[in-house]
């Protein structure tokens, strides 16, 4: 065992604190800090009062049988603004701006009215206008705001302030250090906190920008994607109240890193958030098992779609005589008037609704040729039993006399309109006539249609001729159980076949709505690792939100995928063509300087054209490496993993190897996460043990892998290299 750097001693890079979590200080400034402490411990105090009295009314309210089912908006309304409230107990007061003109304002998770209606309100809304300059005024444009204070708080305690002079001007008042770099240095807990008072210029411009069209922001590691996607969510709803009509949906890498954010936006109190991973965007679908990459890749292409589409339009019925039974006679419905009405009843529409349009039609066109056949019956009769038809002609007349009241059909055999009406409801509430259509045209389920054609040479051959043969027979050998990657192709033909009746709505919530339906239309979509997407996972994002209010967050440099993207551009071109916006996230915040120092090299090897974001931190530990043999693995990474746990109380330490380590590493690292370098992708710990590096290279897009791997740590990198 061969140690090529020092280990850090444990107490690098690892400021003295106070009990409270405050560095130590002279005693002036001390002083200063302790009244700056005492000044917003009153103004919490007050606002805490205002919050607990409102919801307090709000819950009396909610409680109280005065609301009727007229009122049900309102009783949605004031529970929304309940649980707003509710959530705010946590970090309520944040950040305070004090105006060139003697005005102040507290901004806080949610806004607080004063007592008095005509007064300015006692805290301020973190997404309303007047917070702006919370996070874009700079001494080079303060925006008539003189200084700016971070409010720190632990429940309802404020443990530190941090101000920074926006006007140039240092007084003896000012204290602390500033948010940002403060926040950086916390312990990771594993969970993601709620970053409101950190946002920067460029990540507030994002989260603020118009929702007009596809957003597309490149971010590389530790520049706070993750944060700036989940409060655009925030602010956007906030902003466009209707948007929480329709809900937002999430969608992230993983599981796991859904339950990583999932604090998040819940703490900022929108309940009107679905949260997924394209995996589970299926109601009722489950991945039952893994896939090569190249199938993964193979499937993911954009071809899929119009194949698809094709492979649908070939299962439309095809225009031909109808011969239907009514009420023991038959009726001939003729091929020029079937076409048209196909015609008529596709014409853009999901394969069960068009058969839906066609079946109302047929029931219109049968009910007609019923009334025709009817009429001409009695034309003949009135041509061969004249004499006939003229004694019950003075029959009917003869009962007129009498004062009997007689019908339409009763006088010349023709239908009233009533009874027209009355014989279309007949025929659409016949089970005969359902069921000849259903046999002429069947319902058909997307699940058995895609193994039908994935399991078919022929239809792979004539529906996705871009196709090899070679392609064509790895799909074909694939078993039943789904994959990552049909997932949307299910998708796509669920959405081309249509559902054959919509499911009602259940829950509460909007939310709890739209994640019971497929073909739920989102008001917003916000993707993290969007890198990720393959072309058709793309198409199943544009079904959802067909607006195209979307925003994708991610780093094209840690794409993993099987897909061959390793532009933005060749991403999106099949989705969107050249209709989206860039954005560019350009500071890392998270990973110090002395680890981001290591990544250029590995991005040249990974063959991207992009510089590393640039690092605003040191951490003042170097990146240290241990080289070992395969036999003593399992050791040296137990007692390194020990030493950093003891390096980091209260903060987190992860553990990166390869996919052929993670099995060994498992049996003896019990009490840290051990994962791949896809799995830890989006995730972040104080340090982060980094094992055989050249074996995660060796890994498919292996060197993006090694990007990822190399830049989840927050304080301290340690590697373990293989001989």
């Amino acid at each position: 065992m061969r140690q090529d750097s020092a280990l850090n001693n444990g107490t690098a890079g690892v400021s003295e604190t106070t009990p409270n979590g405050e560095a130590p200080t002279s005693t002036a400034e001390g002083v200063a800090r302790r009244s700056a402490v005492a000044e917003e411990q009153e103004f919490l105090d007050l606002a805490t009062a205002r919050r607990d009295r409102l919801a307090d009314h709000l819950q009396a309210e909610l409680s109280s049988d005065a609301l009727n089912a007229l009122e049900r908006a309102r009783r949605r309304m004031l529970r929304q603004q309940y649980e707003e409230l509710r959530r705010a107990r946590e970090g309520l007061v944040f950040g305070r701006l004090d105006g060139l003109d003697g005005t102040v304002r507290h901004i806080g998770r949610v806004g607080l009215r004063n007592d008095r209606e005509d007064s300015e309100p006692l805290l301020v809304d973190w997404r309303a206008p007047a917070a702006r300059p919370f996070y874009t005024a700079t001494a080079v444009d303060p925006q008539g705001q003189a200084r700016r204070r971070h409010i720190r708080t632990t429940g309802s305690t404020v443990v530190g302030v941090d101000d920074e002079p926006l006007d140039g001007t240092i007084t003896a008042e000012l204290v602390g250090e500033g948010a940002l770099l403060a926040a950086l240095d916390q312990r990771r807990t594993g969970r993601m906190s709620t970053a409101i008072s950190t946002l920067q210029r460029e990540q507030d411009d994002i989260i603020r920008a118009e929702a007009t069209g596809p957003l597309i922001v490149q971010g590389g590691p530790g520049t706070g994607k993750t944060v700036v996607a989940l409060h655009r969510v925030a602010y956007l709803l906030f902003a466009h109240p209707k948007m929480a009509d329709q809900a937002v949906l999430v969608l992230g890498p993983s599981p796991r890193f859904l339950r990583y954010i999932a604090q998040v936006l819940p703490a900022l109190g929108e309940t009107a958030v679905v949260s997924a991973t394209c995996d589970t965007l299926l109601p009722e679908i489950r991945v039952g098992r893994d896939e090569s990459r190249l199938l993964a890749e193979i499937k993911g292409r954009a071809l899929w779609q119009p194949a698809l589409e094709n492979y649908v339009a070939s299962l439309l019925p095809r225009p031909r005589e109808l011969k239907l039974r009514w009420e023991g006679e038959f009726y001939v419905i003729p091929a020029a008037t079937v076409a048209q009405a196909l015609a008529s009843a596709v014409q853009g529409r999901p394969y069960h609704r068009a058969r839906a349009a066609f079946a109302e039609q047929l029931h219109h066109i049968l009910a007609e040729a019923v009334v025709e056949q009817r009429e001409a019956l009695m034309n003949e009769m009135e041509e061969g039993f004249e004499d006939i038809l003229a004694r019950v002609d003075r029959g009917m007349q003869h009962d007129h006399q009498l004062g009997r009241r007689s019908t339409g059909s009763d006088v010349d055999g023709l239908l009233s309109e009533d009874e027209v009406e009355s014989l279309r409801h007949r025929i659409g509430a016949s089970a005969t006539i359902a069921r000849f259509i259903e046999a002429w045209w069947p319902t058909l389920n997307a699940e058995t249609l895609l193994c039908g054609l994935m399991a078919d040479r022929t239809l792979l051959a004539r529906f996705a001729p871009q196709l090899s043969v070679e392609e064509i027979t790895a799909v074909q050998a694939e078993p039943a159980l789904w994959a990552s990657s049909d997932i949307p192709l299910l998708d796509a033909l669920a959405d081309l076949l249509g559902e054959v009746e919509a499911p009602q709505p259940q829950g509460e919530f909007v939310a709890d709505h739209a994640r019971r339906q497929r073909d739920w239309v989102y008001g917003h979509v916000v993707i993290d690792e969007a890198q990720e997407l393959s072309e058709m996972q793309w198409q199943m994002v544009l079904r959802r939100c067909p607006s195209r209010s979307i925003t994708a967050v991610g780093d094209i440099d840690q794409a993993e995928a099987a897909h061959r993207h390793t532009s933005w551009a060749q991403a999106v071109q099949a989705v969107f063509r050249d209709r989206w916006t860039a954005a560019e996230l350009t500071i890392c915040y998270r990973t110090p300087r002395e680890v981001m120092d290591l990544t250029e090299p590995v991005l040249k090897k990974a063959g991207s054209h992009n510089a590393p974001p640039r690092a605003v931190r040191s951490s003042g530990i170097a990146p240290w490496v241990l080289t070992i043999t395969p036999a003593e693995l399992a050791g040296a990474a137990a007692q390194a993993v020990r030493q950093l746990q003891q390096r980091w109380p209260g903060g987190t330490v992860g553990v990166i190897a390869p996919v052929d380590r993670i099995a060994e590493l498992l049996a003896v690292l019990s009490d840290v996460p051990v994962l791949t370098a896809t799995q830890s992708k989006g995730l972040e710990w104080d340090a982060t043990l980094l094992i055989d590096p050249q074996g995660i290279a060796a890994e498919p897009r292996g060197w993006n892998g090694l990007y990822v791997a190399l830049t989840r740590c927050t304080q301290e990198l340690g590697q373990l290299v293989l001989t």
